[in-house]
This record gives structure tokens, sequence and C-alpha cells, in this order.
């Protein structure tokens, strides 16, 4: 009870956060109801996601989440709540186990897959589509139809804060994505990888 009482008074802001947390965990279950997911095991949730899921898609959710939507509830300060959304009937979103993120956006029209023990830094975005066709006529025909290839995430990753992980994209177990990098071609697995478009600059040991 000290020790509780001594972080409270230290960060005051996360004693705060978290009975915010406690008490808006009734709604956040409703609303997972109404969504047609399963409430996992040991969820955190300091803010409720936006959550868009396409009728007839998968989305499977680990144990152990932890999103960040609320501005309070990291230094970095998320632009936006945690964004989980579908856009086709056949699109399948998978998160693994002891997943953090804040303010980050996941977008799957085909298949976006995330590992166990992913950490996702702030205002992060992945995306497996274009979202628009590329060709004005394109466009014209269908304004929706851009092209997508599945994005992998293999646990152990560190995504750092402001990246953008595009289409067709496979970053390896272990490696970590500078802040700020765009990602256009796979990482190997246990290296740094910076930049736009990002590329391999060291190796982790």
């Amino acid at each position: 009870m000290t020790e509780l009482l001594r972080a409270a008074y230290d960060t005051p802001w996360r004693a705060t956060n978290e009975v915010r947390r406690l008490l808006m965990l009734p709604y956040y279950r409703l609303r997972f109801v109404l969504y047609g997911l399963p409430w996992g095991h040991d969820w955190r949730f300091y803010g409720m996601p936006i959550v868009q899921r396409f009728r007839g898609s998968a989305m499977t959710l680990g144990d152990a989440l932890e999103l960040r939507s609320w501005p309070s509830s990291n230094p970095l300060a998320p632009n936006h709540p945690v964004v989980l959304a579908t856009r086709t009937p056949t699109a399948i979103l998978r998160i693994g186990r002891q997943v953090g993120m804040t303010g980050t956006t996941i977008v799957a029209a085909e298949r976006v897959d995330i590992g166990d023990r992913v950490l996702i830094g702030a205002n992060v975005t992945l995306t497996d589509t274009d979202f628009h066709p590329l060709t004005p006529g394109g466009r014209v025909r269908d304004i929706l139809a851009g092209a997508h290839q599945p994005v992998i995430v293999e646990d152990d990753v560190f995504i750092g804060m402001n990246s953008l992980i595009l289409k067709g994209v496979r970053i390896g177990a272990g490696s970590v994505i500078g802040a700020g990098s765009v990602v256009t071609s796979d990482v190997p697995p246990g290296v740094v990888a910076a930049g736009n478009p990002a590329r391999a600059v060291r190796k982790l040991e």
C-alpha cells in the first residue's frame, strides 16, 4: 500500500489515468460486445479505440493488449485514438499477445498480422492497402480499389513513433524501426532500420 501511495504521489497523472480507465471499463466492454468481439484477458485500454470492422472480416486481438488513446496516457500524446479497421469482408487483422500501441492506426484490406510482444510507438500507421488506385482512370472506375498486399510484423518488433508501414512489408523478429521511418520493403530480423525509405543501418546484438 505504501508503494502504491508513493507512486500516486510521484506520478499523479498515472493514478488519474488508472482510475479513469477502471471507471470506463464497463463502457469499453459493452462497445466490444456491440462490435462482436470477445473481451480479452488482461486488456488495458486508456481511451476507447476507434473500431471499424467490415461485416464478415476477422479481427483477433491477443491477451494483455494495451492501447493508449488519451493524450494524457503517454507523454508523446497521441494525435488521435487507436484505430483498428478492416475494409473488406475477407480482411484479416490479427494482433498477438502483450502488444502495446499509442495512437496507432492499423488498416487491413487483405491481412495485417502483428506478432507477440510488439511495441508500436505514438502515431504509427500500418496499412496493407494503397486505399485508392494510382491512375486517374482507375480512380474513376472505382475510387476504393487500391492495390493491397499483406503486412506481417513478427514477434518482439519495436516500431518508433510517427513511422509508416506500407503494403507488402514483413518486419523480421526483434527488429527496431527508427522514429519517422517509411517502410516500403522487407526488414530482416534483428536489425535497426530507419529512413525514408527505411534501410537496415546496423545489426542488433
